[in-house]
């Protein structure tokens, strides 16, 4: 299992960073490495709430489907799977002194004979990471 965690810190309260993360079709506003996302469910979000993602790796798009199992009042989890791949990713949202912090976890289970190839992609998994983080920031704080 790859597992990629970062914590970021934003102006944006709380509640409201929680609010929009949440709503997973926003991921495409502030994660370049996943163009696509689409809410697949109607009504607000809640566990059961699927979507489709397309995520951008080594060039090539790769289609996630994704299923919320679990939600909080500050936590979400989402399970994403396609042929290569399982993704849980895990978003919470914390009072901070001066907004809020965002904590977004992701742990990837390579399937069939790409697990043999997890050792040399992890650092590749690391990287698609720090622009989305980044991005993730730029896009909280300009709702600030």
């Amino acid at each position: 299992m790859i597992t990629v965690s970062e914590t970021i810190s934003t102006a944006l309260p709380a509640g409201a960073a929680f609010d929009y993360l949440s709503a997973f079709e926003h991921t495409s506003e502030w994660d370049p490495g996943t163009p696509v996302v689409e809410k697949r469910s109607p009504g607000p979000v809640a566990v059961g709430t699927k979507y489709y993602a397309e995520a951008e790796f080594n060039g090539k798009r790769q289609p996630i489907d994704y299923v919320v199992t679990e939600l909080g009042a500050s936590s979400i989890t989402l399970r994403g799977e396609n042929k290569r791949v399982i993704s849980v990713d895990t978003i919470t949202v914390t009072p901070g002194p001066a907004g809020s912090s965002v904590n977004y976890t992701a742990k990837f289970t390579l399937k069939g004979i790409a697990r043999l190839v997890e050792p040399f992609v992890k650092s590749r998994f690391q990287e698609l990471a720090e622009p989305a983080v980044q991005g993730m920031k730029a896009k909280l704080d300009s709702l600030a």
